[in-house]
Order: C-alpha cells, then structure tokens, then sequence
C-alpha cells in the first residue's frame, strides 16, 4: 500500500513540476493567458506569471521528496480552486478563456474537462492529505523518510 501512496504523490507532484515549467518557460505568453480571465490588470499579470510557475515547480518537487509535504498539499489545492473559480467566473462573465496550464497541450481542451481534470488532482491531493493524516506518508511514520533538523 506504501507504494501505491508513493506513486501517487509521485504522480501529483509531477503533474505540477511539469505545469510550473511549461509555464516558465514562457511567462509572457502565461501573462497573456492571465490577462484573458479579465480579473486583474496587465502588469499584475506579468507578476503572478513569473512567480506562479516557479511555486507550482517548487510544489511539485516537494510533494515528489516528500518534504515540506503539508504545506505542498495546502499551496497546489489552494492554487487549483483559485484556477476552478476564475475559470467559473470568467465563464459565467462570458468570457471564453484556454486556461494555460499546461501551455498549448491544454489550449483545446472543453470547460468539462478542465473541471473534470482539476476535480481528479482536488481529490488526489484530498487522499495525499489523508494518508498523511494516517501517518502513512508524515515524517517519522513506519518507512517513511525521516524528518531533517
């Protein structure tokens, strides 16, 4: 079971490593993307685009090692329902926005999907949650990796 709880976190973190470098690697196009939502202005934007990618990466890899992992778990939800409510928000304000998370690989994807995909990591990232809270993957658990001082 130890493993299958490994994968998973495996699974969700590079799900993110691999969001956060699509994204990194062109800022101004994710700023672009940003600015379709109609939510905040232009040079917020540009900001949110260079900083995001880098705390979805650093997420990412913590959830990977299995370090810092309560906090990695809280930051990517928090940042899929922020992404599910802006894109709800700019849905019902009419506005017909490509998301950008995973740059053009997610570009033609329907607002069904979006909501469906999401919904999966909310519920991966629940389940990482709770296997933590069982003491399966906390520092210090039976066959987990020890806490660094």
């Amino acid at each position: 079971m130890r493993i299958v709880r490994l994968i998973r976190a495996l699974l969700v973190g590079a799900v993110f490593v691999y969001a956060g470098v699509l994204k990194a690697r062109d800022p101004l196009r994710f700023a672009s993307d940003i600015s379709n939502y109609a939510m905040i202005s232009w040079p917020l934007g540009v900001r949110v685009a260079f900083y995001l990618p880098w705390l979805e990466i650093i997420c990412g890899l913590a959830l990977i090692l299995q370090r810092f992992f309560a906090g990695a778990i809280v930051l990517t939800a928090l940042m899929v329902v922020v992404f599910v409510g802006a894109t709800i928000w700019a849905r019902a304000h009419g506005i017909d926005v490509a998301c950008g998370c995973f740059g053009t690989v997610s570009s033609n994807l329907t607002l069904t999907w979006h909501l469906i995909l999401n919904g999966a990591l909310l519920a991966a990232l629940g389940v990482l949650w709770w296997w933590r809270e069982r003491g399966g993957l906390a520092p210090g658990a039976a066959g987990a990796p020890a806490r660094v001082a």
